[in-house]
């Protein structure tokens, strides 16, 4: 039987764990198989049944670009089959939906409709959160549902369990740490004030400048080879990419996610920014002036 589930890539990997413990089995004990690991041979290899009863295994199709061959072959199988889908197109829901069940989990992105959400899970956690309150979370960590979860196991520990907008002042981690991919997506496509904020975050933690144009360059780099081999296959993942370039596949998933959107031209303008930047911090020039010049230029916006 198939139990898919869609929407939010942290829900779908919570609500997969539950389904697996519902059914008895436990999540580090099933097989799973996602990004190049995924293939016909190896799926049908798990899918087969032992002296103990049918098999059960847990399939990740993001990325999947031949997802049909691999969505025929779990219809066929007499196995306990849970799958994760964050797209859930709607085509794959309907085989869910006739050998087993599909959960539409909440996908939110929008500052609001991430409120709404941290609202309704606060009360899971015994919370009531004022709306302010869960506007204040979602404006800090946008879509980053995990942490959110993470400040809401924090806030349990509060005596009280209405939460206002200054126990959220009080409580939480209102400076998340910087992250310089982060910085780089936002930077590339416009977004001065947001890669601002990313550039901040990292230099009031105490990231050393020249450390941190080096792993700004070491990053874009990253990004375009990622750029190059999406040309060769859109649909390429990040542990595709991670074998191709020799890295681990969460700094080839983040670069993967930059690349998305970028193209060749831009590609090369952009590093001929960040290297310039790197000579200019190397010549003398006030590293921090240097950084903050690199990525208004960066969004366009110098």
């Amino acid at each position: 039987m198939i139990y898919a589930f869609s929407g939010h890539r942290f829900l779908v990997e919570e609500a997969a764990r539950a389904q697996l413990k519902t059914l008895g089995l436990s999540p580090r004990d099933v097989p799973r198989l996602g990004g190049e690991d995924l293939t016909v041979p190896a799926l049908e290899a798990q899918l087969q049944g032992g002296l103990f009863g049918p098999a059960s295994v847990m399939v990740d199709l993001e990325g999947q670009k031949a997802w049909k061959e691999l969505v025929d072959t779990l219809a066929r199988a007499d196995a306990t089959m849970v799958v994760l889908d964050p797209l859930g197109a709607a085509t794959r829901v309907k085989v869910y939906e006739k050998h087993g069940t599909h959960t539409a989990l909440p996908a939110p992105s929008k500052t609001g409709d991430v409120a709404g959400w941290v609202t309704a899970r606060a009360k899971k956690h015994g919370l009531t959160l004022e709306r302010d309150a869960s506007l204040r979370l979602a404006e800090i960590f946008g879509d980053d549902l995990a942490s959110i979860v993470s400040e809401l196991n924090k806030l349990e520990l509060v005596d009280s369990k209405k939460v206002n907008v200054q126990d959220i002042e009080n409580y939480v981690n209102l400076k998340p740490p910087g992250d310089s991919f982060a910085l780089l997506e936002a930077a590339t496509h416009g977004r001065a004030r947001e890669a601002l904020l990313q550039l901040e975050r990292l230099l009031s933690s105490g990231e050393d400048p020249f450390k941190m144009m080096g792993a700004v360059v070491w990053q874009y780099n990253l990004i375009a080879r990622c750029v190059a081999l999406r040309q060769q296959n859109p649909a390429v993942n990040e542990n595709a990419a991670a074998q191709a370039f020799g890295v681990k596949p969460y700094p080839a998933k983040k670069a993967l996610e930059v690349a998305r959107k970028l193209d060749e031209g831009r590609v090369h303008s952009s590093l001929k920014r960040i290297l310039q930047a790197d000579f200019d911090m190397k010549r003398g020039f006030d590293s921090v002036n240097v950084l903050e010049r690199m990525v208004l230029e960066l969004s366009g916006s110098a």
